[in-house]
Order: C-alpha cells, then structure tokens, then sequence
C-alpha cells in the first residue's frame, strides 16, 4: 500500500488490535489469549506484533514521513489528565510540545503523537482499558499474548546485552530518523524547571540521527519505558502528585498557578476543591497488572545491573560511554523509583486482606532485591546457604530507604489484620520475613536509618542544593544531578523528596515498630496454637466418622461445633505447611530485630496456657462492665480470625429447640406430639418415681430430668414467664428422629434377621441393651452429682 493509505489504516488497525479506549471493542483480547487453547492466533498474533514483524514495519514506516495522530487527553492517567486540562504542563518529556487545541467544532484535547508512541500508548494503556473484557475461560496472566510481548518489547528496546537493534527501513543503508523537536501549539504553565534531556544533548546539533545511531537507539528505549511508567503507575490523588512533581511547593501555590493559568486561557479559574477532586481518581489495579509491573522492575533491575564497569579514568568515561550506558546508569531512579513507591502504597492500603496481595507482594520484594538479577551467579554448594547481601548495595538500599522501612511498616499493619491460619497468609509473612532476614540487609537499612537522622548542618551551599536538586520523579529527559558525596545528604534527599519537608520518619527499628514485631510475634504463637487445635479437632472429627460411631444412639454434640476456617478442607499437610511457616517467620523476626528469647519464650507460654485440656480456646479478651461482658479491640480481632470463641450453647427447652440437619422433620413433630401426650398423661406417676430414693428414683431422675439444664433456665435473665412450661420429668423421644438412629436401629435388625432372629426377638434384645446401658450410666453417674456432668 501507499504511504497515504496506511497512514489513514494505521489508527483503525491499532483500535482493531488493542481495543477502543472506552473499552467497547475488545480488539483480539491479548490478555486472554493463550498458546495452551487456541495456539494458532496465539502464535500469529505473537509473529505480527514482534518488534521485527509486520506492525512494526509499518510503524517505522510511517515514522519516516512524520505522520501525527491524535491521542484524547482524557484517558490519560487521572493527575495527568487534570494538570493538561488546566494548562500545567507535566514534567515528564513525553508530554511536551504534543498538547493541541480541538479544531473548529472539536471537543476535548488531544496529544499529537509519532506513529511509534502511538502504537505504544495503545499497547499500555489496553492494560487498564480493557480490564473488564468478559473472560470466557481459566486465564494465567503470565501466560497471555499480552504478558509475553511486554517481555518481548523489553528485551528488545532495553536489552541488557548488546544494543538495541536498528529498525528495519525501505530504503537500503537508510535509518528512520527521531522525531524533531515542535514548538509548542499552546503556552503552557511550566509545572516545575524543564531541562534538556541526555538525548538531546547528543542530537542537539545533528542534522539526522544517522550520524549517531545510537541516539536512535536511546530515543526508542526512552519513549517506550516512560511510556510504560505512565501509564501503568501514574495514578494518584492530587497530594501526591504534588510530592511527585515539585515536593517542595505548598498546594496554595499550584492553586495559584492553575488560577493564572485559566485566566490567562479565558476559562473562569477553579475553586480549591474543584481542583483538588479533579486530580481524584478511582484506580483500583488488578493482579494482572501488578504481574506486569513486576515484569517490567525485574528487567530494569537486569538492564540496569547490566551496566559496563566504570573506567578509572573518568575523562575516557565521558568519551567511551555511549547513551544506552548512560541510560542504564540512572534508569531506576529517574523513572521508576518514586512512582513504584507512590503505586505499592496505594496498593497496601487499598488491597483487600485476602491471598490475592501475594501478587503485589511479590513485586514489591523483586523491587527490593536487585542482587538477585546481577549478573554474577552465587556459588554452587551442596548445602544451600543464605545469600549474604554485598556492601556495594548498601548505596541502593539507602537511596530506596523507604521502600524497605516504611513499606515494611504498612505490611506489618496488613500481617496484624489478616489470619495468619491461613496457609497462604502464613506463607506471605515467611516470604517477607525471610528477604529481611538475608545477612547483612539490615544492617545497611539501619546504616541507612542512622544517615537520614543525622543532624542537618545549616551550610548555605547544601540547603540551595537540596531545593535546586532535580526531583527523581521526573524522567530522563532532565540535566544531571551534580555529584553528592555525603552519603547522609542523599539519604535525607530521597526521603523529602517522596514525602515532603515535613514528614515524621518512623524508625524501622524503633520502638513503635519493634512493639508491632513483638504483637505479630502474638499472633504468630496464637496462630501455631490455632493449627494445632484445628488438626486436633480434625483427627477427632475422623475418628468420631468410625463405623462403629454408627451405632451410637444418641445425637452428636449439636452445640459443640468448632469454628475452624481453610485449613478443615485442605488436610494435614497444609496444616504443617502453615506451621512450618510460621516457625522459620518468627525465628526470621527474631534474627532482624534481636528479639528477646527469655521474652519470647514467655509469650508462647502464655499462648500455650490460652488452651484447656480438650484444646479449646478461651473466652475472647473482654472486660467487666454493668452490663456483662464487653469484647475489647483485641477480643473482636480473635473472634474475627477464629482464635478464641465464645462457647454459646442452647439453653432452651431441648424439645422446643430448631429441626437439625440431620434429624427427619416429619418425624421430630409427630414424635414431639406422642412425648407431649405421655408426659401429659403420665406426669404425676413420673414425679412420684423421680421422689424415691431408691435405685429406681435415681435411674428416673438421672433418664427423665437434667438437673443442669434447669438450674440454667430457672435462673437466666433471658427466660422471664417459667411457669408456663413444664421443667420437671419428662419423656424425650427426639433422638428417635435422628438418621444416625434409625440407620443403626435398620442395621441391627438386619444383623439380627442374618442370625434368624425375628423382629420381635430384635426388638426385646435392642430394650434389654438399653436398660442396661441406662442401669449403668445410672450407676456411673448418680455416684457424683449429676448437674456437675
């Protein structure tokens, strides 16, 4: 085709792959689509979309003609989308000199985008789009289209060998020359200082790229990982988009400059409200996506681990090191660092206390340990040992000091939330405990620690240098940052840069944290304990299930139930899983933070004591009041996780008391009618045997009466009008209505009929047992006090 035909196919071929932005066409639905069930698209799709297949020929062919097409500002990420409507330009390149005005009659605004950001905006962003495309069947993220041209995309545009491949061109010998800087189409209101990027300065004074491929190189790799930030962790509310893009501007201040803008612009200036909720978004992301953010910070660490040696000259440095070297050097920290840690704490404040946040769990803790995509390979030994962490990270560790310490904070406040019976919530407290555990990682964090509460010196030079100093949020487009050697400046400039001037460091191995550690540790032992009483309960379910258990004629304790969770359907082995778990955690816990033994030893003691003989657990933690019992914070969380449990049982009328499951409802009515009629009848003979104070009187008192019982309801508050029920003997015949019964009443008969025994004969042989067993139980337990039993 042409150059003027694929130029008007273009954008309706890239709707038909990627799906609208409204997320009304699905398009081919990437994230669904899988090699294992349909393997022929899967593998076409993957062949079209390759960096060196079919589309992306076509992308570098329109590039060369440097054709345009319109972006709608709307679907922007919400701070973004806020900030161009109010004509304050974002600090992040990607954005400047695209903004333009609708034409005559047009609505909204619209970023003018080269074919190749174009393509990619559509990629990224069908990651949000089209998250609620129906989804007819089992999908694994890590397995989709989608999940492996990320990959793909990565590897060819920042691959941690080599350089970047050249794109294919129609002319031979020819290159497909980067995008030219525009003037701007509309005077915007610079959001902060714009500096000049590291390409630019390589390119500034050339004609064509083609004299610098390699700043041909670098121009891809930097569009498609910004690209990828921005549209995968720019969301935010208008507080943190404030601490992103200038931390040290007040919030009147960019009210001001919004309010100078509009009226410069003629559109009537917002309120501070209006202004604050237009920055507000509702971003809720799913597991697939924080799958491929993942992704994307495991291969930054590789590409930026990737990085040549320094020469020891540092005048060859500059003149040997090319872009793709320089980019990998401040690859992490420019573009990922602030807004991955904006992205993990909405998400560890937001994401329900389910297994789900394993997901964002793992990523946080693959962002956390870049030593583990070095190159350099550990050891083979025959006893695997743990890694112990090198000091040359210990400078990442105190520039990313927040991550590992406040971060850490908001996973305890999670673990303290969560029931930690649970196999897969005890696994996530192993996995963190154990990266924190690694040897030598927390002496450098708290190294790190003691930097940043280091006293500031008031030197002049240093306080100008902490304002002047290019925040890490931006992108790469900005000048380099001059050389810090103190090691406490940098940490302090990477904590007020993501949190403000004013922020309140809480020590990871301070006191508060350390009390959090020691109430985990609880929980952990409460846990343990827990487990134990669930397989204990287990076995006893499984033997009580015997055959012989059938023959039991009377009903199972119907207010003896146990309050167990997951663990009673997955079985005994994920019931030590769980406790293995938590065993290695605490013993992590205590080798990070040197915790007490003597104390901990005295806490699961006092754990140990919560449980009676049977292995049932206590009352919950209450206090005393006039009105009863009152459940305290920590009797509420108990209840809630299954650790303590109220024993409630029924203290009504046992006649009166609801249909079971496993009783026959015909049955208990019409046995309840003839029980009612003999009690009737027979109720002063009954009271005259019970009188007597022979064997005969204690066998009617102990079968016909529970004294127990009805001390209980004579004497609740519950029970107001007594007198109108009977609470002296009587005869119960609802056990007769249970299936356990009638089963084993059928099974006798038919053991009898096998010896040819007639059913009367059965019969007289089932009412002689039991008037034995009666004479005994009489025998066993009128020699104590019955109410006692």
């Amino acid at each position: 085709f042409s150059l003027k035909e694929l130029h008007g196919i273009f954008p309706w071929l890239v709707e038909s792959i990627f799906g609208s932005l409204d997320g009304i066409i699905v398009g081919w639905n990437l994230r669904c689509l899988q090699g294992r069930t349909n393997p022929t698209e899967y593998s076409v799709a993957l062949d079209f979309l390759d960096p060196s297949g079919p589309m992306m020929k076509l992308v570098y062919k329109l590039q060369a003609e440097e054709y345009r097409y319109d972006f709608p500002v709307s679907y922007l990420p919400g701070p973004v989308k806020a900030s161009i409507q109010e004509q304050v330009l974002p600090e992040c390149s990607l954005y400047h000199n695209k903004v333009q005005f609708p034409s005559s009659g047009g609505l909204g605004l619209n970023l003018a985008l080269n074919p190749f950001e174009y393509y990619m905006f559509y990629f990224a962003i069908s990651l949000i789009t089209q998250k609620n495309s129906p989804i007819t069947h089992h999908v694994s993220p890590s397995n989709s289209a989608y999940f492996i041209l990320v990959d793909t995309y990565l590897k060819c545009f920042l691959p941690t060998e080599g350089s970047v491949l050249p794109p294919p061109s129609s002319n031979p010998g020819g290159a497909i020359p980067s995008p030219t800087p525009r003037s701007p189409a509309v005077p915007f209101t610079s959001y902060g200082m714009h500096h000049t990027s590291l390409l630019k300065r390589h390119i500034a004074h050339q004609p064509s790229v083609n004299a610098d491929p390699a700043s041909q190189e670098i121009w891809r790799s930097e569009t498609l990982l910004q690209i990828f930030v921005e549209m995968w962790l720019h969301h935010y509310s208008l507080e943190m988009y404030q601490k992103m893009q200038s931390p040290h501007v007040k919030l009147e201040v960019l009210h001001y400059r919004l309010s100078i803008s509009s009226k410069h612009h003629g559109s009537p200036a917002q309120s501070s409200y209006q202004a604050l909720h237009a920055y507000q978004e509702s971003f809720k992301p799913t597991e697939e996506h924080v799958l491929v953010v993942r992704l994307l910070v495991k291969h930054l660490h590789a590409f930026s681990n990737s990085l040549k040696p320094e020469p020891l000259s540092p005048s060859a440095h500059s003149h040997t090191a090319s872009p793709l070297e320089e980019f990998k050097r401040v690859v992490i920290p420019r573009f990922v660092q602030e807004k991955l840690y904006i992205f993990l704490q909405h998400c560890f404040g937001h994401w329900p206390l389910d297994a789900s946040f394993r997901a964002v769990l793992e990523m946080w803790l693959s962002y956390l340990q870049p030593w583990r995509y070095a190159p350099e390979k550990p050891p083979q030994s025959a006893e695997p040992l743990p890694r112990s962490v090198s000091e040359k990270w210990s400078t990442f560790i105190q520039e990313n000091l927040l991550m590992y310490t406040k971060l850490f904070v908001g996973f305890l406040n999670r673990a303290l939330r969560t029931d930690l019976v649970s196999p897969k919530n005890a696994l996530m407290v192993f996995r963190v405990a154990k990266v924190f555990a690694q040897p030598n990682l927390a002496e450098m964090i708290l190294k790190g620690e003691q930097l940043f509460l280091e006293p500031e010196l008031v030197i002049p030079h240093r306080q100008h240098r902490l304002f002047m100093t290019p925040t890490l949020g931006g992108s790469f487009f900005s000048s380099w940052p001059p050389t810090i050697t103190d090691a406490s400046f940098k940490v302090k400039s990477h904590v007020y840069s993501l949190e403000g001037q004013d922020f309140q460091y809480k020590q990871m191995f301070g006191t508060e944290v350390r009390n959090l550690v020691l109430k985990l540790a609880q929980l952990i032992c409460q846990a343990q304990q827990t487990a134990k009483s669930i397989s204990d309960h287990s076995a006893e379910t499984m033997a009580s299930q015997s055959f012989f258990s059938w023959f039991r004629l009377t009903p199972s304790e119907v207010n003896g139930s146990y309050t167990g969770n997951d663990l009673d359907e997955i079985g005994q082995d994920s019931i030590k899983k769980t406790d293995e778990y938590l065993e290695k955690a605490l013993e992590y816990l205590c080798q990070i933070f040197k915790l007490n033994e003597a104390q901990l030893t005295q806490m699961m003691m006092k754990c140990g004591t919560a449980q009676d003989e049977n292995g049932k657990k206590q009352l919950p933690d209450c206090i005393e009041s006039e009105d009863g019992l009152i459940l305290t914070p920590l009797g509420k969380y108990q209840i809630i996780n299954g650790l303590r449990r109220f024993e409630v049982q029924y203290q009504g009328d046992a006649e009166l008391q609801p249909i079971r499951s496993y009783e026959n409802a015909t049955l208990v009515r019409l046995l309840f009618r003839l029980s009612s009629v003999l009690n009737e009848r027979f109720a002063d003979q009954m009271d005259m045997l019970c009188s007597r104070e022979d064997f005969v009187g204690r066998l009617c008192r102990y079968h016909l009466t529970n004294p127990h019982l009805i001390q209980k309801i004579r004497y609740s508050p519950i029970v107001k009008d007594r007198t109108s029920q009977n609470w002296g003997p009587r005869i119960s015949l609802r056990f007769l209505a249970s299936y356990r019964t009638l089963i084993s009443l059928l099974m006798i008969y038919f053991i009898a009929s096998w010896f040819y025994i007639g059913p009367v004969g059965c019969t007289f042989i089932i009412l002689i047992g039991y008037f034995l067993y009666a004479v005994i139980m009489t025998f066993f337990f009128e020699g104590w006090k019955p109410h006692e039993h």
